[in-house]
């Protein structure tokens, strides 16, 4: 039988780190894991409720990705030599580059552009109002990350671009839903 889920190591609200030492609950480290643990949950429904495979794709390759920022972010700044030594995935400038590149083919597709304020759930199904709480989950991750103390953005560099990127591409996946569902029009 495998380790227990219930260990009770965190009922007077501290819990441990990947490598050793132990935060309390509300520590900004946590914080942040927890945000992008969020909006990996987000991405679940995401992946559950948009009509396009290409977006479901998208979704589960970011899933993919803040499983890695997770555990870099859980193994702390002082770790992350360690963490890649030991051979979890982190996230890399490849990471980046691919969302930018995700961004870049969705928004080809309104060479038109945009105009206006997205209003979510207004036009589209569940699909693109799940894209947009995504959106808005995915900023306040963020926000969490950017909050961090300097050595942790400087340990790990890709992840604010990662988050900024991904807030771009998933804005545009709802957009893209959205032309889906009407048929195509724009």
């Amino acid at each position: 039988m495998g380790m227990s889920i219930t260990t009770k190591r965190g009922d007077a609200g501290k819990t441990d780190l990947l490598f050793g030492g132990r935060v309390g609950k509300a520590h900004p480290q946590l914080q942040a894991v927890g945000e992008a643990d969020e909006l990996n949950a987000v991405l679940g429904l995401v992946r559950q409720q948009v009509q396009r495979g290409d977006l479901r794709d998208i979704a589960a390759r970011a899933q993919q990705d803040l499983v890695a920022l997770m555990g870099m972010l859980s193994a702390g700044p002082e770790h992350a030599v360690r963490y890649a030594e030991q051979g979890f995935k982190v996230l890399g400038p490849e990471s980046v580059a691919r969302i930018t590149g995700e961004a870049a083919a969705l928004e080809a597709e309104f060479p038109q552009g945009f105009q206006g304020w997205s209003v979510p759930g207004d036009r589209g199904g569940p699909g693109a109002a799940w894209l947009e709480l995504a959106r808005a989950v995915c900023r306040r991750a963020e926000r969490a990350v950017a909050a961090l103390p300097e050595e942790n953005l400087q340990a790990h560099p890709q992840v604010l671009p990662w988050f900024n990127r991904l807030s771009d591409l998933l804005w545009l996946a709802a957009r893209a839903e959205e032309k889906h569902l009407d048929g195509g029009a724009a």
